[in-house]
């Protein structure tokens, strides 16, 4: 990844999970982009580490770490990359920090260990439950839940697949189409929230691709846009 984007629209991201593997590696391509980037954890020492160890790696101090809470305090954007069963006790730890806000929720309800099967949620899908609970002065934009780890990984890779972006706010999708671009992608407006359940659907169906053809970064590709 050798273009660089300007920022303009958001200066500050924080990465709630940003210790996992989806969300370390956004964190790690954003920050090389002219983000601020803070790594959110349950714990402020687990995400001090993990910050720690991407700036060794990229070369500076580009990332910070904090609790949850506080890094959803100092952010203009949200992002929410846990494991499904964390889902609402994360939004529980968050929810006043992040009204007025952009949320991103890249969570997928996945129901193991049957994970190459879909599973759809009480409320159809995480970004609805998350909205719903939240309430409507959080902007809740769902995104990410198709792009591998193990390209995002490496800033410097190719990740040749396309970011499914749904939610109610135009300019929010707006904001989250930047976001996917500075992290090498590209980025497509697939609708309103509801259609959030589609986007979440098809990472199981994605699994099972790359189980099936072995291979560890199957992804999805629109057609016909240039």
């Amino acid at each position: 990844m050798t273009e660089q984007y300007d920022a303009p629209l958001v200066k500050t991201i924080a990465v709630l999970g940003g210790t996992g593997k989806e969300g370390s590696a956004l964190a790690m391509r954003w920050a090389l982009n002219g983000y601020k980037v803070i790594i959110g954890s349950r714990r402020q020492e687990k995400a001090e580490t993990v910050a720690g160890e991407l700036n060794h790696e990229m070369g500076g101090d580009y990332v910070t770490g904090l609790d949850n809470a506080s890094a959803a305090a100092a952010a203009e954007i949200v992002v929410l990359s846990v494991p499904y069963e964390a889902h609402q006790l994360t939004l529980e730890a968050v929810i006043e920090q992040i009204q007025g806000k952009i949320l991103v929720d890249v969570t997928v309800p996945l129901k193991p260990p049957k994970v190459a099967i879909v599973n759809v949620p009480e409320g159809l899908s995480a970004a609805q439950e998350a909205q719903a609970f939240v309430g409507d002065d959080v902007r809740v934009v769902s995104a990410f839940q198709n792009v591998s780890y193990v390209k995002l990984r490496d800033p410097k890779a190719n990740v040749a697949c396309d970011v499914l972006i749904t939610g109610n706010d135009k300019a929010a999708k707006q904001d989250v189409i930047a976001l996917v671009e500075a992290a090498g992608m590209r980025g497509i407006d697939a609708g309103s929230l509801a259609n959030a359940i589609v986007a979440e659907a098809l990472t199981s169906v994605l699994v099972y691709i790359n189980k099936q053809y072995k291979i560890k970064h199957a992804g999805i590709h629109i057609t016909g846009i240039e």
